[in-house]
């Protein structure tokens, strides 16, 4: 697809249409699809385009979604002593980034975050280990304190642990965690660049044990680490090959310490084309603003909620976030609302 036409699927004969991408959110919701070359139009779209392509990605998301807002809080249950080499992370062993660094917490301030979460308007209490994979202690601390988490909260639970066994994962099912989170981060070509102690191949099969355990899946990635366009379109048509649930995508927000710390090449019109691109391949499927939101899409977040249906509330894993009062009122002011926890059906 050029930036002036595009392709119809049934004859076969170029359109020149005003607005393209309505073309194709059109072919999206008469059960069709977006192939790579349309993915990779949207993101290297001119910027005078914007504004179509929103509005484009926005009919998508209003079928799916209606106008509603799902919230998520993170919880750092346990900070830096991670192993890993991640050049994103500010809690590798190779950053520098000066974050705390403790074991998983008590059962108390697990609880604690939980009642946060619920006052937040929450939909989902996320629970984050940084590790590359959980011990046996963290798994026991998980097993305990999930059960309370949903009882006590009516909280859907997110269990980010790092690389998972068969055997967790089922562990994990077992003591009520309904999704597990396990990014990809980036495309299989391009994951070498960022990490050399596991693999992407690692990190779909940790995607698999989760689905054949008979839990949901979150998985996303990280955009602006030096990737090209073809890396986030990759990256989107693999998610949608896997099938998850939900999709974080986040913003790098480029942490002094961190190998990738003067990176930063993104612009907030890049942004919200990346957000459109995977609301087109990714049509059905849950879709949220993550971290690095506020550096990235800073007076252009609310365009963010055309494509995406998600966000976190408050702070992220060792960076602050916005203001929750600040997201109400962006979500109030697009005349969207809230998911509340009365409103969950099966799916978290």
């Amino acid at each position: 697809m050029s930036v002036d036409s595009i392709v119809n699927r049934e004859s076969g004969a170029t359109l020149a249409l005003a607005n393209p991408y309505a073309q194709l959110a059109s072919d999206v919701l008469l059960g069709g699809s977006v192939n790579r070359e349309d993915a990779l139009a949207i993101l290297r779209a001119g910027d005078d385009e914007l504004l179509e392509i929103m509005s484009a990605a926005y009919r998508i998301r209003s079928h799916f979604f209606g106008k509603t807002v799902q919230l998520y809080f993170l919880m750092n249950a346990k900070s830096g002593l991670c192993p890993e080499d991640c050049g994103y992370c500010s809690q590798s062993k190779v950053s520098q980034a000066p974050v705390p660094k403790y074991n998983i917490l008590q059962r108390d301030k697990l609880l604690a975050a939980a009642e946060v979460a619920a006052q937040r308007q929450a939909k989902t209490y996320c629970l984050v280990i940084s590790a590359r994979g959980p011990n046996e202690r963290e798994m026991r601390a998980v097993e305990e304190v999930v059960p309370e988490i949903k009882a006590k909260y009516n909280l859907k639970v997110c269990a980010c642990l790092g690389l998972l066994t068969a055997e967790q994962a089922e562990r994990l099912k077992a003591c009520g965690v309904d999704r597990v989170n396990h990014n990809l981060n980036t495309s299989e070509q391009f994951y070498q660049q960022i990490c050399s102690t596991h693999t992407h191949t690692d990190r779909v099969q940790t995607l698999q044990n989760v689905r054949n355990a008979g839990l949901e899946l979150c998985s996303g990635g990280i955009i602006g680490m030096g990737e090209r366009d073809e890396d986030v379109v990759d990256m989107a048509f693999q998610l949608q090959a896997i099938g998850v649930e939900s999709i974080p995508l986040n913003f790098l927000n480029s942490i002094e310490g961190t190998p990738l710390q003067e990176t930063n090449a993104l612009t907030p019109q890049y942004c919200l084309k990346a957000l459109a691109m995977f609301r087109f391949v990714n049509p059905s499927r849950e879709l949220r603003i993550s971290g690095g939101r506020e550096i990235h899409l800073r007076s252009l977040q609310p365009l963010g909620l055309y494509a995406a249906n998600s966000i976190f509330v408050g702070d992220y894993l060792t960076t602050k976030g916005q203001a929750p009062e600040s997201d109400y009122r962006m979500i109030a002011d697009l005349g969207f609302e809230v998911t509340r926890n009365e409103e969950m059906g099966a799916s978290c």
